[in-house]
């Protein structure tokens, strides 16, 4: 693939392996942070707006903030919050570059913070920045007003850069700043990205302050749960990809590859609703949190106006995803930039029952409204009138009688008739009961485990969830003989993959699906064996690298997370696991 424009000497940063990114977050937009002080990923004002800095995939537009003298680099989250600083040490000194993105968020206007704080000692810090105009070749070109200021004001975008009045632009556009803070000292730069016009310069200190009460205010403290800081850090990661109010992105990231030059890479900036009953499931696990009402509400919004024609995902204003689209870009190393995403068209029946499950949720915290009723009702109807009819399924595969869409709607009606109140029980149960007899004498295979599908032989790791959500009992033979085959077939090293190929080994095709390790876990946990379920717990937490955050899949023998980052059904597994291995008799681990 080419490359657009012209590389800046001295100024490029190459894509580092995923484990050492720290994601930024508020809702509405996302950004990644190298261990240069690199921007490396950045859409604004929203998360599918073109990007400002796109060189994670080969593109323009460059933030760094890194040190001119060797160092060792190093940081960590200020507990339960999205607020990242970056530590880098050299000889005689250390250095912190405070970031975040400020909160409340503003859906029209992204604002991030960096602050440079040394720590003891002087290093010398060099500031360079450069806004893209999306994917193409072009850049903003910033002019510096009375104020010190640099800004853009076109039609399109708002741009204001302070906290560098010194900065000096070169012949590429590239604004450079040289800082060198004294011990005791900081340095405070704010970005300002709009589709409006812009407010009265902001003040650093107002803005920090804001965004730590925000965090302090909107975080749960888990100290009940088996992982206390993990599921702290889960929990703000769900939040930094969910709009106030609106629905959460499926991950921040488009084109990070699943298995270099495999073709499997996608844009993820979008809403799914199975991903949002996910995280509501497990935000709702013990209290009726906010995150659960916005799962309930950005679900209800999207079946009420769309109703049988549901589709699988939606832009974070309920707009259709776009079509697939590919990007004339070098790309992440292995993969290439793909816009949109071809779940577009496609029907995933599996989705009706997960968000069946999520309204049942609400339901035992008696947060359903007359609109979240009525929405129940028509995925009632829709599953009656397609549960038979092949779908895409969990995977996204082509169109299949896959066993899991339909356990997954048992599982839905059968937790909706005992919770919902107003729910047809009857109408619900009887259906429920026609569905998993008719998977029953269709999808078993011979050792008594659920096949994928009846056509397609090998079970499949997504049914290890259904006896967990109330499709059948845990203890019931269908289910252990199922866990017993994922086990058995799917597993490596600890790490457990989706299904089998015919023609790949294990581990050749794809990573192992972090999500289906916690989904082991939870499994293990109904069956009862609650030790094999803190090892699975365990194992699939300590995939991540120092950020602490978890891609959607992990290549088990280069020990390397793949795929978009951070994924947000991973961590609301991870979050739901945390909370549900505290009420077993082991107690709590170590935070």
């Amino acid at each position: 693939m080419s490359e657009v424009g012209p590389e800046v000497p001295g100024r490029h940063f190459p894509p580092q392996v995923l484990r050492q990114y720290a994601f930024l977050g508020d809702g509405y937009r996302g950004a990644l942070i190298g261990p240069r002080g690199d921007v490396g990923w950045l859409c604004a004002p929203v998360w599918d707006s073109p990007p400002a800095f796109a060189q994670l995939v080969g593109g323009r537009g460059l933030y760094g903030v890194t040190p001119q003298v060797p160092f060792v680099w190093g940081g960590y989250y200020e507990p339960g919050s999205l607020i990242w600083r970056s530590r880098w040490t050299a000889a005689g000194a250390r250095v912190e570059c405070r970031e975040a993105l400020a909160c409340p968020p503003d859906p029209h206007r992204l604002v991030l913070l960096r602050r440079v704080e040394p720590l003891d000692g002087s290093l010398p810090v060099e500031v360079v920045l450069q806004v893209a105009h999306g994917l193409g070749p072009d850049v903003c070109e910033l002019r510096r007003d009375e104020g010190g200021s640099w800004v853009l004001d076109s039609r399109s975008r708002r741009i204001r850069w302070t906290g560098a009045a010194d900065a000096v632009v070169d012949g590429e556009g590239v604004l450079t700043l040289r800082l060198e803070v004294p011990a005791g000292g900081r340095h405070d730069l704010v970005l300002e990205i709009s589709d409006r016009a812009l407010p009265a310069v902001p003040d650093p200190t107002t803005l920090w302050l804001a965004t730590e009460e925000y965090w302090a205010s909107t975080v749960p403290d888990f100290t009940s749960s088996a992982a206390p800081r993990d599921a702290r850090h889960a929990y703000a990661v769900l939040r930094g990809l969910t709009a106030p109010g609106g629905g959460m992105v499926a991950a921040a990231t488009v084109g990070m590859p699943e298995r270099a030059e495999a073709g499997r890479n996608y844009d993820y900036r979008y809403v799914w609703l199975r991903d949002q009953a996910y995280a509501g499931l497990a935000v709702g696990v013990e209290r009726a949190d906010p995150l659960l009402d916005e799962a309930v509400a950005v679900s209800t919004a999207r079946i009420l106006e769309h109703g049988p024609d549901l589709a699988p995902g939606y832009r974070l204003d309920g707009r259709p995803i776009p079509h697939e689209k590919r990007v004339d870009l070098r790309g992440y190393p292995g993969g290439c930039v793909i816009t949109g995403n071809w779940v577009r068209g496609q029907f995933q029946l599996d989705t009706c029952g997960e968000l069946l499950q999520l309204y049942a949720t609400a339901a035992r915290h008696d947060h359903l409204t007359a609109d979240d009723l009525t929405a129940v009702g028509q995925l009632m109807d829709l599953i009656d009138r397609r549960w038979d009819v092949p779908d895409a399924g969990v995977w996204e595969l082509h169109d299949a009688w896959w066993t899991h869409s339909r356990l997954a709607c048992v599982a839905g009606l059968r937790v909706a008739a005992r919770d919902i109140p107003s729910c047809d029980a009857v109408r619900a149960v009887t259906l429920a009961d026609g569905i998993l007899a008719e998977a029953s004498g269709r999808a078993l295979a011979a050792d008594g485990s659920w096949r994928r599908a009846p056509d397609v032989t090998g079970v499949d790791a997504s049914l290890l969830l259904p006896p967990v959500r109330g499709a059948l009992p845990p203890d019931d033979p269908r289910s252990l003989a199922t866990l017993r085959a994922v086990a058995s077939d799917l597993v490596e090293d600890g790490y457990v993959y989706r299904y089998t190929t015919e023609d790949t080994p294990l581990g050749m095709a794809e990573g192992a699906f972090l999500m289906c390790g916690f989904a082991m876990c939870l499994a293990q946990l109904a069956a009862g064996d609650t030790i094999e379920a803190f090892r699975w717990f365990e194992r699939q937490r300590a995939a991540c690298g120092p950020p602490g955050l978890l891609s959607e899949e992990f290549d088990v023998r280069q020990r390397q997370l793949r795929g978009n980052l951070p994924q947000g059904f991973v961590h609301a597994l991870l979050l739901e696991c945390a909370q549900r291995l505290a009420t077993t008799n082991q107690g709590t681990s170590a935070a």
